[in-house]
Parts: structure tokens; C-alpha cells; sequence
């Protein structure tokens, strides 16, 4: 069962409540080249991304905001760690939101600043306790980052917004180490219920990150902790949407684009499925309708998962049986596989929309 968390909104994009979960991504362009942030911001809407964040290190990042907000559609939130200051110019610049490291914000009253300002536009505000930036003296005292050291941050930094009236808020509790973000997650679960924006932080490249962020996430996902979610990779971005959609599709919380069914290959089959898959996998990576689509290379599960699906192939001897919704349509040689798979799922999704 799901986490009961209060609600907030994020430029129009509902977090927390009964709200679906929602992908995040952020920017790795220069801030303060807008028109190469926006470009990069309207590939990750084409993705499926929902909120994006930017990085605002300095003066110059911050006076690109407005015209970063005005050339793109998504709810945009503005990254600010250091300068206080920037937090106020990005909230004059329109974002949706801010992100706030409390370990290196500066001062209760600097902060209390950036939340009457923030409080003033129905904007809210992200608390993003990473176990890389803790506070001098919680980390003192613990010794190093621990579950209960990061749980303290958010909680003093809960403690402050709130003094000062201040509740439009998500949390976030991130490190590198997969069992440490899980278990402060949990452990900050049974302490509040603000929305939790979960991810594990400097996760690695495609590769790796995306191994480490789907057991993490997917572990906190499956007991029901998380709001919101960012997948971290060392690349683009855009792998950074696509991974958090398969882990959100892959646990059945939300359903967009194509859901691939495909054979993990053994000595029994008669045809290339891997060119295959990566082929069609490719050509359907825009797909935003919700459709499943099997390939499969020999009899033994074939004919059932191609059944099963909307589209699908149950390979032969150079040879698959074409399904569409249960049924067989036709035959087709191995070199055209590929190319009848995608007319049937543009047929499909044509008929679908009628």
C-alpha cells in the first residue's frame, strides 16, 4: 500500500496524495545558455519527463531562468546551494520550485528569507539532504553519513520551514549506497508524511546507475515511499526519463509507451531476436501510447507471450507468425520482421485513437 503523504503542486504537476508517481530529470547544459537548456528541456518533455530541474550556481545561470521558463511547457524547479540570493532571483524569474541543501544554504534567518518570498508565490520548496553535504555537527556527531544522520537534517530543516508557517514541501534523502538511501527513506517515512522525491545520488554511468536506481527505487516503490522520482546517470538525461518510466511501468504504477516483451535467447531459436528487439525497441522509442509488443524467438513461450500481447512475433525457422491482439495475421521471413512489427503497432495505435 501506497505511503498517505500530503499534496503539493509543482508548476500544475500534482506530488504526493493520491497523485501518480512523476519523472524528474535535470539539465546538464550550461544554465546560462538558455536556448541550449531549453532545447535540452523540451527532449526531455518528448520523453516523458515531467518536472525538470536546473542548476543555478551563479548570477549569470539565474538571469537565464526567465527565458528559460518562457520557451518550455514543463514545471521547472531551480537547483540553488551557497548563495541564498539566487534562490530569491530564481523565484523572481518564475520557476516552480526550488531545491534547497540545507547543509549549505547558510543561516536559519537566510533561510527563513528565501521562504517568505517562496510562500508569497504558492512556490514550493524541495528539502534535498544528501549524504555528501550533511551539516558540520550532525556529521560530528555521528561520524559519518548514517540513515539517522540524514533523517535529523530533514527533520531540522522540516522544523525550520514550518516555524515559519511555511508546509509546501517534498523531501529528499539521497546517497550513493543503495541500502543507506533505503533505509533512511523508511526510516524518515514513519517520522512526517511530506512527499518523499526519491533517487540514489551519483549512481553511475547508464550502466551501473541504472541497475543501482531501479533496486533502490524499486525497492522503496514496491513498499509504497515515493512522490516523485530522478533516476542520476553520468550521460543524458534523456536515459535518465526513459529508465524511471521502464521502472515505474515495470512495477505497474504507470503505464506510457512501449512495453517490450522479448526473448533472452538460448540454442533453440532460428532467428536474430536481439537485432531484432534493439531494432524495434529503437523505432518505438517516441511511442507514447501505453502497448505491449512481443518478440520472441522459439516455440516453447512464444506463441503464449506473442498471444498475450498487443503486437507481437513467434519466431520460427527464418520464419514468424505475426499477432495482433491475440490473433495470427500472417507469416513473415525474418527480414521483415522488423518492418511489419511497426506497421502493425502504427495500425494499432491509429485504430486505438479513432
Amino acid at each position: 500500500m501506497r505511503r498517505k503523504t500530503r499534496e503539493i503542486s509543482v508548476g500544475g504537476v500534482r506530488v504526493g496524495g493520491d497523485a501518480p508517481v512523476s519523472v524528474q530529470s535535470m539539465t546538464n547544459t550550461p544554465t546560462e545558455d538558455a536556448r541550449a537548456t531549453a532545447l535540452q528541456i523540451n527532449a526531455l518533455i518528448a520523453a516523458g519527463c515531467e518536472i525538470v530541474r536546473v542548476a543555478v550556481p551563479d548570477e549569470r545561470a539565474a538571469a537565464a531562468l526567465k527565458e528559460i521558463k518562457n520557451s518550455t511547457t514543463v514545471a521547472l524547479i531551480a537547483d540553488i546551494h551557497f548563495d541564498w540570493r539566487l534562490a530569491l532571483k530564481a523565484l523572481e524569474a518564475g520557476v516552480d520550485g526550488l531545491r534547497l541543501n540545507p547543509g549549505n544554504i547558510g543561516s536559519v534567518a537566510r533561510i527563513k528569507e528565501v521562504v517568505k518570498e517562496a510562500s508569497a508565490r504558492n512556490v514550493p520548496i524541495r528539502i534535498g539532504v544528501n549524504a555528501g553535504s550533511l551539516e558540520k555537527d550532525i556529521l560530528e556527531r555521528y561520524g559519518h553519513p548514517t540513515a539517522p544522520a540524514l533523517v535529523e537534517s530533514a527533520m531540522r530543516h522540516i522544523a525550520i520551514l514550518e516555524d515559519a508557517g511555511f508546509f509546501a514541501i517534498k523531501v529528499s534523502l539521497k546517497a550513493s549506497s543503495v541500502p543507506l538511501t533505503i533505509e533512511a527513506y523508511r526510516l524518515l517515512a514513519k517520522k512526517t508524511d511530506y512527499p518523499f522525491h526519491i533517487g540514489v545520488t551519483e549512481a553511475g554511468t547508464l550502466f551501473s546507475g541504472s541497475i543501482k536506481s531501479s533496486i533502490g527505487l524499486g525497492v522503496l516503490l514496491y513498499e509504497g515511499i515515493g512522490d516523485t522520482l530522478r533516476v542520476s546517470i553520468t550521460g543524458d538525461p534523456v536515459d535518465e526519463v526513459r529508465v524511471g518510466w521502464e521502472i515505474l511501468k515495470s512495477l505497474e504504477l504507470r503505464r506510457r509507451g512501449v512495453n517490450i516483451i522479448s526473448c533472452p535467447t538460448c540454442g533453440r531459436i532460428k532467428l536474430d531476436c536481439i537485432a531484432i528487439a534493439n531494432e524495434v525497441e529503437k523505432r518505438l522509442a517516441n511511442v507514447k501510447e501505453s502497448i505491449t509488443v512481443a518478440i520472441m524467438g522459439c516455440v516453447v513461450n512464444g506463441p503464449g507471450e506473442a498471444l498475450a500481447a498487443d503486437v507481437g512475433i513467434a519466431g520460427g525457422d527464418g520464419v514468424g507468425l505475426l499477432y495482433v491482439k491475440g490473433k495470427v495475421v500472417r507469416k513473415v521471413r525474418e527480414d521483415e520482421i522488423v518492418t511489419a512489427l511497426i506497421e502493425e503497432v502504427e495500425r494499432f495505435i491509429a485504430g486505438r485513437r479513432r
